[in-house]
Formats: C-alpha cells, structure tokens, sequence
C-alpha cells in the first residue's frame, strides 16, 4: 500500500487548529503530532507524550475532568487513535464538555516503518465516536470542511474530528524530551506554585 497522496497538509492543519488556541491545553500523541504540535510553537502548556503510544485521548481526558473550566485539545494520529479505541467510550460516557479530540489520519503508522493502518481499510474513526455518543463527531477532507470544524474544536464537546491528511514526511520540530521536564513545566504553567 502506497502513502496517501490525497489529503490535507497535517503541518498546517495543526497550525490553523492552534492559530486560536490562547490558554488551551494540548495533549499530543506520539510522534508526528508531538512534531507538528511543535512546529506550531513549543509552548508550556503543551504536553507531549514521548514514548506513551495510545495514551493521548485519556491524558485529555483526565485534564478535562481535573480542569473544567479550560479547553483540552488532543492532537493524535490515526494509529494511536485506533490503539486506543475504547477510550472513545469512556470519554463519551463522561461527556467532558471542553474535551476536543482532532486525528491527523494519514493511514499509516508513521513511527514504526508505515504500515497501513485500519482507516486505510474503511475503518470510520469518526463513525466510532459518534455512535459512543460524543457530541459532534466528523471526518474533514477538505480546507472548507476544516476552516467549518476548528471552531467546533472550541465548542461544547466532546468532539471529535477525523482530519485526512497525506502521509508525506514534514522536517522534524522536536520539542524538549525529557518526561520530568515536560510534566514539571506542564503543571507550573497550568497550577502555578500550587
């Protein structure tokens, strides 16, 4: 199977999706999310999740019922998303209203040699989360969709949203990765001294 050739830019994508941010928290799956993330600008209360493969949705789910009154963005990949399916469940059970979750999809998974991922195959991530029962649930394809769904993003949620992207490698932006560092920085940018 070939990479994906058809699909947004997951570079840009995540940088218009970040472009309103403010004091949002962003929780990233591993690998090229983490990088894109970066690449759109190292900030504190970024957390990124070296090493912790399928870990992302849940991450942000346990920030959005600590902190409810803050927005929580996950940006994950479709490998991960799909290693960790059933936290689309738990997450829609718990209906955190400032939860968002947005997939840069590009059908492969990009830290293990590009295999094709399930979604490659018809399998409907979206279609997944909408029937758990978060409250919005698409699959972007296009700008225009994209440009409609980032102020969802922002929205009472949960939300969800399946971004295709293509598979074509962006140049590495690599944020610190020291684990001990990141969580240290994470809760004094988001506690304070607390």
């Amino acid at each position: 199977m070939s990479a994906r050739k058809n699909g947004l830019d997951r570079r840009k994508a995540v940088a218009q999706i970040l472009a309103r941010r403010g004091n949002a928290l962003v929780v990233t799956g591993l690998g090229a999310p983490t990088w894109d993330v970066a690449a759109a600008g190292d900030n504190d209360l970024n957390f990124y999740t070296w090493g912790g493969m399928g870990c992302a949705a849940m991450v942000g789910l346990g920030l959005a019922l600590a902190q409810p009154k803050r927005r929580v963005i996950v940006i994950t990949g479709d490998g991960e998303m799909l290693m960790a399916v059933g936290s689309l469940a738990t997450i829609a059970v718990k209906q955190p209203r400032n939860l968002a979750i947005a997939v840069m999809d590009n059908g492969h998974y990009g830290e293990t040699g590009m295999q094709a991922t399930h979604t490659q195959f018809g399998v409907d991530l979206a279609g997944m989360a909408g029937a758990a029962g978060f409250r919005a649930a698409a699959t972007v394809r296009t700008t225009a969709q994209l440009k409609t769904w980032i102020p969802r993003l922002y929205d009472n949620g949960p939300v969800f949203i399946d971004i295709k992207v293509t598979a074509e490698n962006a140049p590495l932006v690599l944020p610190p990765r020291d684990g001990s560092l990141l969580k240290l920085r994470f809760r004094q940018a988001l506690l304070g001294g607390a």
